[in-house]
């Protein structure tokens, strides 16, 4: 598909932070955009402050008559969008136009440019966000497409041209087959997405798929252990990009870089724990790679600001802190407790956790209950459903039964500020990928005294 013939483009879930990203892309490059979403956001208010039309009521009457011209209008969609949605049906029976996946318009986008796409289970929206704010520190003339909101630039999308690209590569739904990378990474295979899977061998089947779609003379950077052949990078191992000679200083990371040629001396990363750290790893080697200067990296790393929900600090006095986190698999969670144990050694710690997904509170029961029980003191909310329905039996107060910890309860939205207000913990960390993070603020004023 020519992309140069489209002058609508209709999104159906144009608030998904994947989604948004694309509306953006094409109302800078002078298209007329608007969609359609399940509710109100952040992300939503923000599209309609650029003049872009939203609206949240499921009716074809409600879309405009402009992109009901099948002539000139390209509808884009998630499969996070039930079947049964009626803009969705309506554009499908009408094969006159052109509907197309999320990520099948990604991979349209990205295809006549230098792509660098960034997979893994964990650790995508960090990387992807580092090495995008790296690039566009070094004048490179890029367009990035983020899966969360850059402290940096205070939005999901990122552009200084058009001649390189840099996406995330989702696993989910096998989206990120669609692309042709130039240069790519692989952060992690854990097992996640078994309602689309089924099993976690056919999750790793997915990535050695990927690891083919990149292009002959491109390059593929792994995690140093994972079974797939490619560059390799760690921490304090030996791989071929390593941080060494790591050390903590007024709360940032001190570290040195070595490269298959050389040492890149005394970097600075100021994201806590060492998942974010092999994520700022990863970003650097690959934008060294592409050859970026090594001086004008070490100054962007420098101030990297991250990502919006990603270890977001809300509250930061000496005697009490309050952070917030999108951490939603069993390993995420760990890496967090990892990262606020070893920034706040000796504190007590609550967490509060949103399970999102029935399927997956299922499927990784036991090794939620391990990596929570960590925790000082754990609160639970009810599962976040997103798209699916209730599997019987799959409840928070089932996950609650498996954590061994003697501070732990289950408890409502309501009933949530007022428990967080009654503990005596120093840090409270709120963890989770449905809408916990609409709860921030009024914790956030709870602990402020406000």
């Amino acid at each position: 598909m020519d992309l140069k013939g489209v002058h609508n483009v209709y999104f159906i879930g144009i608030g998904g932070i994947g989604m948004s990203a694309l509306a953006r892309y094409f109302h800078a490059n002078g298209k007329q955009v608007a969609g359609y979403d399940k509710t109100p956001s952040l992300v939503t208010e923000a599209l309609e402050v650029l003049g872009i039309a939203v609206h949240f009521d499921d009716s074809v009457a409600n879309i405009d008559d402009r992109f009901l011209n099948y002539d000139t209008t390209l509808v884009v969609y998630t499969p996070a969008i039930p079947k049964d949605n009626k803009e969705l049906v309506y554009f499908k029976n009408n094969k006159s136009f052109t509907v197309l996946k999320r990520s099948e318009v990604l991979g349209l986008i990205t295809e006549n440019t230098f792509c660098f796409a960034v997979a893994g289970t964990h650790g995508k929206t960090t990387t992807t966000s580092i090495l995008a704010h790296l690039l566009y520190e070094c004048n490179v003339p890029l367009t990035g497409f983020l899966g969360g909101i850059s402290e940096n630039y205070n939005s999901n999308f990122i552009s200084k041209g058009t001649e390189v690209s840099v996406v995330e590569a989702d696993e989910f739904d096998r989206s990120f087959l669609t692309l042709s990378p130039d240069m790519a990474c692989i952060t992690s295979m854990d097992a996640d997405h078994l309602d689309i899977y089924g099993q976690a061998e056919a999750l790793q089947e997915s990535f050695v798929d990927f690891s083919n779609r990149v292009k002959p003379k491109g390059k593929l950077f792994v995690k140093n252990g994972l079974p797939i052949k490619g560059l390799t990078y760690g921490l304090e191992d030996d791989s071929d990009y390593v941080a060494q000679n790591i050390s903590v200083h007024n709360g940032s990371y001190v570290f040195d870089l070595k490269t298959p040629t050389t040492v890149i001396k005394d970097l600075q990363f100021n994201l806590p724990g060492r998942h974010n750290l092999s994520n700022a790893l990863i970003a650097l080697a690959m934008a060294v790679e592409y050859g970026c200067p090594h001086q004008q990296l070490a100054k962007a790393l420098a101030f990297y600001k991250g990502v919006k929900r990603r270890f977001t600090y809300h509250l930061k006095t000496e005697n009490l802190v309050f952070i917030d986190d999108y951490a939603h698999h069993p390993e995420e969670i760990h890496a967090v407790h990892q990262a606020v144990r070893e920034m706040y050694p000796g504190k007590k710690v609550l967490a509060v956790f949103q399970p999102h997904l029935f399927s997956r509170t299922r499927d990784f029961a036991e090794d939620f209950a391990k990596r929570l029980s960590q925790f000082d003191e754990v609160v639970l909310l009810d599962i976040y459903p997103a798209r699916e329905l209730p599997i019987e039996g799959v409840t928070s107060a089932w996950l609650l039964d498996k954590i061994e910890n003697d501070k732990k309860q289950l408890v409502t939205k309501d009933e949530l500020v007022n428990t967080i207000k009654t503990s005596d913990a120093q840090v409270v960390i709120t963890l989770g990928a449905g809408d916990i993070g609409t709860e921030v603020e009024r914790i956030k004023q709870v602990l402020n005294g406000i």
